[in-house]
């Protein structure tokens, strides 16, 4: 009897220190949807930001929630068809699109007056009211987008676009990563803010574009920002970041295996205390 005690007794505290498994789910672009498609960067990254995570983190269980191009007005406006499950903590990692794909971003009025996804800000709170209704308990935190420099989509030459380092139709990206923190901040959740986090800035992102020299006409390794005005052929051009360009991304846009692992790191910071 004794020893069926003893067993019983240490079975319920063994449990008492396991951690329950918490679900995550991860909303996003494609920066998020690429966690399971490797094969879609031309096997430059390894794994994404929540692998990354839950490696270290084992009582973490997320499930992607990443959708390739879309913004937050997209997500706002198509909520119901995208299935978001219950969840424990829930990661809004978004923005980049909307500002590239000129999205008004509005001001914090349309926050905070719920005037529905028209404008970025609106579309913030259409997200976080679904996400609260979906469980007023679960934690959340909101990621910022990061800076960018010129992307070439590796799979399509002719898919390709300028960086954060000047405004898209009179907004700038830094804008919408301002935006996103002042929404955290009012709501009292932690924020992720990749835009400004130090050793993230524009000449970290890419090594060098690998470009032809407007002058001799020969390919030349142009490092940030000499290569912001150097023209690129999509229809001619070899691709402009070959595997040793990669740094912080492999693109310009993506992040590379090292750019995940700053974001998951500074994601494992917040998720450690929960």
């Amino acid at each position: 009897m004794k020893k069926f005690l003893f067993l019983f007794a240490f079975v319920l505290l063994h449990s008492s220190f396991v951690s329950k498994e918490k679900t995550w789910v991860a909303i996003g672009d494609s920066i998020t949807y690429l966690n399971e498609h490797p094969d879609e960067t031309g096997n430059r990254i390894s794994k994404g930001y929540m692998t990354r995570v839950v490696e270290d983190l084992p009582q973490f269980r997320y499930i992607n929630k990443g959708f390739n191009g879309w913004t937050a007005v997209k997500i706002a406006t198509d909520w119901d068809k995208l299935n978001i499950p219950v969840a424990d903590i829930y990661t809004v990692f978004l923005g980049t699109n909307d500002w590239w794909g000129s999205k008004s971003l509005g001001t914090f009025s349309d926050y905070q007056g719920n005037t529905g996804p028209g404008t970025v800000n609106g579309a913030f709170r259409v997200i976080l009211d679904h996400l609260k209704k979906l469980n007023p308990q679960a934690k959340l935190v909101l990621i910022t987008p990061m800076q960018r420099v010129d992307f070439v989509y590796i799979n399509n030459f002719k898919n390709n676009a300028y960086g954060s380092y000047k405004e898209k139709n009179g907004q700038k990206l830094e804008q919408f990563a301002d935006a996103i923190k002042a929404i955290a901040q009012f709501e009292n959740i932690p924020c992720v803010d990749l835009y400004h986090k130090k050793g993230m800035d524009h000449a970290q992102l890419v090594r060098f574009k690998y470009l032809k020299d407007p002058n001799s006409g020969k390919y030349k390794k142009f490092s940030y920002p000499d290569f912001v005005d150097v023209p690129f052929n999509p229809a001619i051009d070899e691709y402009p970041y070959p595997v040793k360009a990669s740094k912080l991304t492999y693109d310009g846009l993506h992040p590379s295996d090292k750019g995940y692992v700053l974001i998951a790191d500074e994601l494992k910071k917040i998720f450690k205390s929960w």
